[in-house]
């Protein structure tokens, strides 16, 4: 029968519990044609209980709480079929979907309805919904199927916001999820819920920070970035990382000392994502906070510019553009201009892309507009520099080529000594010496003028 919303309180306690026990019975959606009756039957069902959820007042009565969480646990956990594809890529394959998601997908819209309603009593709920049952939802988010995995977020966010006395629990778990997936596994799919989560998470962290959320940040979310797959949740890992340090400014210097430790040193695309974080992160960035990391930063920022790859050197210079990091490089400008001046100049002489010599011409038109002593000094001493350079490779070259022309000189004097002991009087080598030593000297003067 039909939950009837009229009915008297009594029966329409009765006739939920009896919904949420008939809905405990599993499908085979493997098996397309195999008891559609029953699939239906189930899914009309489903679908009174997540309405009577929803707009019942009075449903929610203390015995419904083990039954309600009976029928959620019977359907959502399950051993996760290993992927089809052991080479999956969730950022180049389709995932895999899952084949009850016809039921499935009420069972959550049910179990986020029950969270959600204003008779939800967590004093009640929490004898149910406990460890054991945290750990086994934090275990699905491994699922393939994004849909599993939005609704997994939503629920998991509920449950730490309704039932305090887990929050602990679900962070010390989610912390262990990340180690695993960092240090063992480097595969788990629900990395950017979980961060998703975090996100929230952390921006509701009390002053001053515990040390354990501080350990958090340096032993878990920096090293996250040494991830392969760190593209997929890249932009949840920076959120995160930003908002611990809106939280506490004094985390900046870890936070950046981390990143250029971990600095990607073959991977472009990843370069590109690090100097998108760094830029986020100097948005906000305290000046006092920033004057501590300038230096290491800023070679850094020097060596992606003068990066071969296009894309790295681009995506550096276009720092020059942010009008707050641009004060920032304006206050500390004998600091930086120094740092960053001699890549400058080289690159924008040796640079092969166009739009890169143009950038720079900017960044150090810019440079001159800021401090014109300060810059006029460093282009000065880049000049003398270059100059001792050239004057250092002709000695060497010179030094060379005397060592070659010595060891020619001595080579031919044995070949020589050689013929008159074994008696010959006829001298073939006598052109030889002067043939080498002009060779030695032509390419002593070549490799001079290059």
């Amino acid at each position: 029968n039909a939950i009837g919303f009229d009915a008297p309180v009594a029966e329409l306690h009765d006739l939920f519990c009896k919904k949420l026990q008939q809905c405990c019975v599993l499908f085979d959606f493997l098996d397309c044609v195999a008891d559609l009756k029953g699939k239906e039957i189930k899914r009309a069902a489903l679908n009174e209980l997540v309405e009577s959820v929803a707009t019942s007042r009075g449903v929610l009565i203390e015995p419904l709480y083990p039954e309600a969480i009976k029928m959620i646990s019977v359907n959502i956990f399950r051993t996760l079929p290993p992927s089809e594809n052991p080479e999956f890529d969730p950022e180049e394959d389709e995932p895999t979907l899952e084949a009850s998601w016809p039921h499935l997908q009420l069972v959550y819209e049910f179990f986020l309805r029950f969270l959600e309603s204003p008779d939800f009593q967590p004093s009640m709920a929490k004898r149910y919904v406990d460890q054991k049952f945290v750990l086994q939802l934090l275990e699905l988010f491994d699922s393939e199927d994004p849909r599993e995995r939005e609704y997994l977020k939503t629920i998991l966010h509920r449950v730490y916001g309704k039932l305090l006395g887990l929050r602990a629990y679900i962070r010390k778990q989610i912390n262990n999820i990340f180690l695993r997936f960092i240090y063992e596994t480097e595969h788990f799919n629900g990395v950017a819920e979980l961060l998703e989560i975090l996100g929230s998470i952390i921006n509701g962290f009390a002053l001053p920070l515990k040390a354990e959320h501080k350990q958090f940040l340096v032993r878990v979310l920096i090293p996250l970035h040494t991830a392969k797959s760190l593209s997929i949740f890249h932009a949840q890992l920076a959120y995160c990382v930003v908002q611990f340090m809106e939280k506490d400014a004094t985390v900046t210097e870890y936070i950046i000392r981390g990143l250029l430790k971990y600095w990607p040193k073959t991977c472009t695309q990843k370069e590109v994502m690090f100097l998108g974080e760094i830029e986020e992160i100097l948005d906000v960035i305290e000046p006092s906070q920033f004057i501590r990391v300038q230096e290491p930063l800023f070679k850094q920022i020097a060596a992606c510019i003068s990066s071969p790859h296009f894309q790295v050197a681009e995506r550096a210079l276009y720092f020059w553009n942010n009008e707050y990091i641009l004060s920032l490089i304006e206050e500390n400008c004998q600091v930086i201009l120094p740092l960053v001046f001699a890549t400058l100049y080289r690159v924008s002489k040796e640079h092969w892309n166009q739009t890169i010599v143009s950038l720079i011409y900017n960044v150090l038109k810019t440079f001159m507009e800021m401090n014109s002593k300060l810059f006029d000094d460093l282009t000065a001493s880049y000049k003398v520099e270059k100059q001792k350079e050239k004057q250092k490779t002709r000695h060497v070259l010179d030094d060379i080529c005397s060592i070659i022309r010595h060891i020619i000189f001595h080579i031919v004097n044995m070949y020589r000594l050689g013929h008159l002991l074994n008696g010959s009087h006829h001298d073939s080598t006598h052109s030889l010496p002067c043939f080498k030593l002009k060779i030695v000297d032509t390419i002593g003067e070549e490799t001079l003028k290059e």
